[in-house]
């Protein structure tokens, strides 16, 4: 149990019996996280509730979850209604293709379910076919892209940036270039490429906190650390939290992919112990009133 309340901004839910995600529906295949046959089953708000039950989550946040991209509002609006019942989610962030022409009318219907907050398109591009989201690098520095990125800014929404650390200096780029668009940054920059890779991870994290419009989610963690003990995260959240300070970051559980690797409870207590020694007000900021404040909930 805590004494604070926590607010989780990047769960998923997705109902298997009525809607189609590619990644679940179609089989399991080779991912950047290892094998999710344990998580290829519905995974219902209830669900989500009983995870986080001892927590004192008191709101959250959902993140697209590779929705049928023929319909990615009919992702909103499902969760639209999974909240309108429960209360939760609070937020939603939902997908759009932002280099699609018709891309602004997309947004503009995801914009009529009040707990819409964002989008996210995942950028991740990398050499091993089982990590690349993408059939392509540098996407968000093409101009088709860029011009459903603009939008954003006008309707009031931010993006969730997901991408792994080779891909940080075009991130800035992009960031430094929509000065005006809140950007934040998913699963601490997603490093699933093993301890060797922690420096160059740290340099790019370094650089894409120098743009001021940039806010992390220290989340996802478990993904490139399947065995993980809370020393072995201690320094992805450190070096996090000291390149973009306690304003600018906040803590997510990414459930249920992360129960591939650990409880809910054992994921959040340990983001507990390796800030034992802040103080209680930035602590605070960091399980809660960030992701209040960035999601506007």
């Amino acid at each position: 149990m805590t004494d604070f309340p926590i607010i989780d901004p990047h769960h998923h839910l997705y109902d298997l019996e009525n809607h189609y995600y590619p990644w679940l529906s179609d089989g399991v295949k080779p991912s950047a996280f290892g094998d999710y046959t344990a998580i290829n089953h519905s995974y219902l708000i209830e669900d989500f509730l009983a995870d986080c039950k001892n927590q004192n989550v008191v709101k959250s946040v959902h993140l697209d979850v590779g929705f049928d991209p023929k319909d990615p509002v009919g992702e909103t609006k499902w969760l639209q209604g999974v909240a309108d019942k429960h209360g939760f989610p609070h937020g939603i962030v939902g997908y759009a293709n932002l280099a699609q022409p018709n891309v602004r009318d997309v947004l503009e219907r995801h914009l009529a379910y009040p707990n819409f907050r964002g989008i996210r398109q995942s950028l991740n591009y990398h050499a091993d076919p089982a990590k690349t989201y993408l059939d392509r690098p540098g996407v968000c520095r093409e101009p088709e892209w860029r011009r459903g990125f603009a939008m954003l800014r006008d309707l009031g929404l931010s993006f969730d940036l997901q991408l792994y650390y080779p891909q940080m200096q075009e991130a800035y780029e992009l960031a430094r270039d929509f000065p005006d668009t809140q950007i934040i940054l998913n699963h601490t920059g997603m490093q699933v490429d093993g301890p060797d890779h922690f420096e160059a991870w740290k340099t790019g994290m370094k650089l894409l906190a120098q743009a001021p419009n940039v806010a992390c989610k220290i989340s996802g963690l478990g993904m490139g650390d399947w065995t993980w003990t809370v020393d072995s995260f201690r320094p992805y959240v450190l070096t996090a939290i000291e390149a973009f300070g306690v304003e600018r970051c906040m803590f997510a559980s990414n459930f249920p992919v992360d129960k591939l690797f650990s409880s809910y409870d054992k994921l959040f207590d340990a983001f507990k112990e390796i800030t034992s020694d802040f103080a209680s007000g930035d602590r605070r900021k960091l399980f809660h009133d960030n992701a209040e404040r960035y999601y506007r909930l």
